[in-house]
């Protein structure tokens, strides 16, 4: 099956590599990347000889979150705007539901969705020199695509609180600290060390892995219908607001 462009699909043996793939645009989320994000795991899920997957950036970050001409564009419409949320959901119930073990090599900022995606998989190797981010209520915006739901499952709910709403920086050390990523490498061995995990994994008996993969994801998959549809309508909401509209463009205007 085609992906649409934004991401990438190699194979080693048992190991597939998906690699975010706008190096220019540190790896912000468009419209084609974003629907790849949702098609990818179901895709991944039908290769029969797949057992791992290492998903990482190309260039200097992991991804920058959400795309601003694409982002802009919702402001004036809202048809595109609810299909983007519609799909949002789907690429975090994708990721919970996808069987194999994803292991992130977080090689740069993982900011917004990027960072909602790196902590959803199932081990995170994170770049000494990453960072995680959400700055979704400094544009004005509830941080409804994961942040808001699925940290606090992972981390002290009052340290989430303060990085949710400040948007701060998490450094890599930081962020093992309070559960929000595995372990830290350094940056010039972190595709080696994820490499070297996907394949020792790979070996592993498989319906093992998988089956233990599913039972501990069902805590995760209880927000699903509760805090992640909740989060999901709040963003909705929040995105039609004076302030967001106001922020999000003094943000676009100061970074053009």
């Amino acid at each position: 099956m085609p992906l649409p462009p934004g991401l990438t699909v190699t194979a080693d043996g048992p190991v597939r590599t998906v690699l975010i793939d706008r190096p220019d645009e540190l790896n912000a989320v468009n419209a084609d990347l974003h629907r790849a994000l949702a098609e990818i795991w179901e895709h991944l899920a039908a290769d029969p000889d797949a057992r791992v997957v290492v998903l990482t950036g190309a260039g200097r970050a992991f991804s920058a979150g959400g795309d601003l001409d694409w982002i802009t564009s919702f402001l004036d419409d809202p048809v595109a705007r609810d299909a983007s949320i519609r799909e949002g959901a789907r690429i975090i119930e994708e990721m919970l539901r996808f069987p194999l073990p994803v292991i992130a090599a977080v090689n740069g900022a993982a900011m917004g969705l990027g960072a909602s995606i790196a902590v959803l998989c199932d081990v995170v190797l994170m770049s000494e020199r990453a960072y995680l981010a959400d700055p979704h209520v400094a544009v004005g915006l509830v941080a409804g695509d994961g942040g808001a739901a699925f940290w606090p499952l992972l981390t002290p709910i009052l340290r989430t609180r303060e990085f949710l709403y400040t948007g701060d920086r998490i450094d890599a050390a930081t962020a093992v600290q309070v559960g929000l990523a595995s372990r830290t490498v350094p940056a010039d061995t972190l595709l080696d060390e994820a490499y070297a995990l996907a394949h020792r994994l790979a070996a592993l008996p498989v319906e093992a892995v998988r089956g233990t993969k599913h039972v501990v994801n069902m805590y995760l998959s209880q927000a699903l219908g509760g805090p992640m549809q909740a989060g999901f309508a709040a963003e909705v909401v929040s995105m039609t607001t004076d302030e967001h509209r106001d922020r999000l463009l003094a943000l676009r205007r100061r970074t053009r």
